[in-house]
């Protein structure tokens, strides 16, 4: 399984430090989390901060765009450097022109559902997707707890894609960590995503490690 550190709970004072560390520590992506404080009730950062996050570093960049109207920044944050980008069914109505558009830059291309959304409703496009992320926490802050209702979720995604034999991996994020990512992992999770889980651990690689040989 992949681990994808969350750099929202880093250090923002010591990003370079932080993002070198997990990269030695054996993260297989960077994980990006862009709120714009409509779709979400946060803030964090925009293209020119990804732009420098991706001069910082050689993983690769997963950004989670909660954000209104993914459509009408997609080429400014693909700019900017990222290799995965993942938008929110809420969040537009333009679902498959923003998929189509995020392959055609040569990115791949990720869904992302809100605990309370059902998996029905991303099942049309998972034909088309890269990845799938699943949330498992309500978006727009980090350090909340774990919501394990949603892990039927993740196992009825992963029927689904085995069942139609689809190319689509699914990640999760959201208040993952030792205690409950081997729940995670037999659900049917590829990547995990983890803040708190990494970032506010002593050892940066044992975290990692934990995470990744979680399946049992």
């Amino acid at each position: 399984m992949k681990v994808a550190p969350s750099i929202i709970a880093a250090k923002f004072t010591d990003f370079q430090n932080e993002i070198r560390h997990v990269e030695t520590a054996g993260a297989d992506l960077l994980h990006l989390d862009v709120m714009d404080g409509v779709f979400v009730p946060n803030i964090t950062f925009g293209p020119m901060v990804v732009d420098a996050i991706n001069e910082l570093t050689q993983l690769e960049l997963d950004a989670h765009l909660m954000i209104t109207k993914p459509e009408k920044y997609l080429k400014q944050f693909i700019d900017a450097g990222l290799d995965w980008v993942s938008f929110h069914t809420e969040a537009t109505d333009k679902t498959a022109h923003c998929i189509k558009y995020i392959q055609d830059r040569r990115v791949k291309a990720g869904l992302a559902i809100n605990p309370g959304t059902k998996f029905e409703t991303v099942k049309e496009h998972l034909e088309k997707l890269d990845y799938l992320l699943i949330m498992t926490v309500n978006p727009g802050f980090y350090g909340q707890k774990f919501m394990s209702e949603v892990l039927p979720k993740i196992e009825e995604a992963k029927k689904w894609i085995i069942e139609h034999r689809l190319d689509c991996l699914i990640e999760v994020d959201g208040g993952i960590n030792e205690v409950n990512a081997k729940e995670v992992c037999n659900a049917g999770a590829d990547i995990v995503v983890a803040g708190a889980g990494i970032f506010k651990a002593a050892d940066y690689a044992r975290a990692i490690e934990v995470l990744r040989c979680s399946k049992v």
